[in-house]
């Protein structure tokens, strides 16, 4: 059996999202609204808990952070993109991709964090 390299990425969120996380039984992250045209995992736990702990927790009361795996060979087409410091890189996913994306994800989605 051989067994595909996978890449491990954080996805801060709010409630909402997560419970449709939920929904999809932790394999699929939810498509993306109209004002939002990139899904944004991130490849740093640290940058992951920062957003959920400053940004979702100050938005929604609460804010989780998640770990998922990916195939690397499919990850490597999305391009990534340093969003500030050396370590806050981000995989941009357009969003018309996402259902493509999810069909790549190895295991399940898991809630590795909480901050209220």
């Amino acid at each position: 059996m051989i067994e595909r390299k996978t890449l491990t990425l954080w996805r801060p969120t709010g409630p909402e999202e997560l419970a449709l996380v939920e929904a999809s039984e932790w394999k699929a992250w939810p498509p993306r609204l109209l004002e939002q045209p990139i899904f944004y995992p991130v490849l740093n736990e640290d940058y992951a808990i920062r957003i959920a702990r400053d940004w979702n927790v100050a938005a929604s009361g609460v804010g989780y952070v998640t770990r998922f795996r990916i195939d690397a060979d499919f990850a490597a087409r999305y391009p990534v993109r340093q969003a500030g410091g050396q370590t806050i890189l981000e995989l941009w996913v357009p969003a018309e991709e996402l259902e493509e994306f999810n069909r790549h994800i190895v295991g399940r989605i898991d809630v590795v964090h909480e901050f209220r």
